[in-house]
């Protein structure tokens, strides 16, 4: 044991993985499903996915669940490294415990990380805006430090070139398509965007959009009802597209994948960008495919993100999240 793990009691480190379990509440998830659980017994937090909340149609494979618990997975680590705590993170440590993603222990004492410290700054900021974004470029300086950050978590970014959005348009549309002529899709939507007030999940119609002409479509929510808020008068001209990737679709991929998401969207919006994740095309097999093509056949799709700058006023309101009660399982 070195002098700085001697230097952490059990209650301090009982503290500070509660505090990263609480952040971790924040993170973007899809259809706002929340689909993690945290259990802390000693001095440990588990990190395991909820399978009741996984989108059975929409999310068959479960990708888009790992991503998600991979989000919350960075959100709780960015939070202990803001905070001066070195943690320990072993993910799937148990192979007979496919459920279980994550085990995080804190191990010693380090210097308050100042990057992490600037995103857990901006965690209940961040918002999924799916808002047009205006005619101001995201400068190649800018997407180069988000393709450094993503890269730290084990993932890749590649940028869309402007000549080949028409193609990744096609890859969602085709994708849109295929989700609004199944019913059970649509069943699966409207579920999730028609959720009682006490769920505290889901997507509300206060932060959905209303359908406009843009460079590449975005998801209608509530397609026999009405979005809560205007697109403005921008068509995403100055927007950037990135597609987050790895080099397979293993779990643990996966679960990285989620975490590159985490990081990117918060240094995002830490640097004043608008960012809206883009999900379609990944959970229909056929646009995945024509999403590979993009990567030129070199990795696997995890997630589109649409980067840019909203000249249109106000701001997007938060979304709901559970209770920490209702995630978060502490125990002795």
């Amino acid at each position: 044991m070195t002098s700085s793990e001697e230097h952490v009691t059990r209650a301090e480190a009982r503290t500070a993985l509660e505090v990263a379990a609480r952040e971790s509440l924040r993170a973007p998830s899809v259809f706002n499903t929340q689909p993690w659980k945290w259990r802390l017994t000693g001095d440990t937090l588990e990190l395991s996915s909820d399978p009741t909340r996984r989108l059975g149609v929409t999310d068959a494979e479960g990708r888009l669940l790992l991503i998600s618990c991979g989000g919350a997975l960075h959100h709780a680590r960015v939070s202990l490294a803001a905070a001066g705590w070195r943690a320990e993170v072993r993910r799937f440590p148990d192979e007979q415990r496919p459920d279980l993603l994550a085990r995080i222990r804190v191990v010693g004492r380090a210097t308050a990380d100042t990057q992490a410290k600037e995103l857990v700054a901006v965690i209940h900021q961040r918002r999924t805006d799916r808002r047009a974004f205006g005619d101001r470029p995201v400068t190649e300086q800018t997407l180069d430090r988000l393709r450094r950050l993503v890269e730290a978590q084990g993932a890749y970014l590649h940028v869309v070139p402007d000549d080949r959005v028409p193609e990744l348009a096609i890859s969602v549309d085709e994708a849109a398509d295929a989700n609004y002529f199944d019913p059970a899709h649509h069943s699966e939507l409207t579920k999730w965007t028609h959720r009682p007030a006490w769920a505290e999940d889901g997507v509300s119609a206060t932060t959905a959009v209303q359908p406009s002409l843009r460079r590449v479509p975005v998801r209608n929510f509530l397609p026999d009802g009405s979005p809560g808020m205007l697109p403005g008068a921008d068509h995403d001209e100055g927007a950037a597209y990135v597609i987050i990737f790895g080099t397979s679709d293993k779990p643990v991929d996966l679960l990285r994948g989620g975490e590159a998401m985490s990081a990117l969207l918060l240094r995002a919006t830490a640097e004043g960008l608008a960012t809206a994740p883009i999900s379609e095309a990944v959970e229909v097999a056929w646009p995945r495919r024509l999403l590979s093509r993009l990567l030129s056949g070199v990795g696997e799709p995890y997630l589109i993100v649409r980067l840019g700058y909203v000249e249109a006023p106000g701001t997007v309101p938060p979304t709901p999240r559970r209770l920490p009660t209702d995630v978060i399982r502490i125990e002795d």
